[in-house]
């Protein structure tokens, strides 16, 4: 069933600035981001619970691993042309 979906992820860098789009709004408490060892590493933080998500490109692919708990999940995106 996960792998039926597909999210539309419009990803754009112009310069130092990085742009992750995924045309759905969503409501947060705390979201920090940073760059470590050549990746955009993003953890947030809510009613108690925390999740990390890690993108990285990795052979012209885009690699989204999500963790929460003892549970990770992850997705790969093509690019397309």
């Amino acid at each position: 069933m996960g792998a039926m979906a597909k999210a539309d992820c419009i990803i754009a860098c112009d310069g130092k600035n990085l742009t992750i789009k995924t045309e759905k709004k969503f409501e947060e408490t705390t979201t920090v981001c940073n760059f470590t060892d050549g990746a955009l590493v993003q953890h947030q933080e809510w009613d108690g619970k925390e999740s990390t998500v890690t993108r990285k490109l990795k052979d012209g692919k885009l690699v989204v691993d999500c963790v929460m708990k003892n549970v990770t999940c992850t997705r790969i995106y093509d690019k397309v042309e």
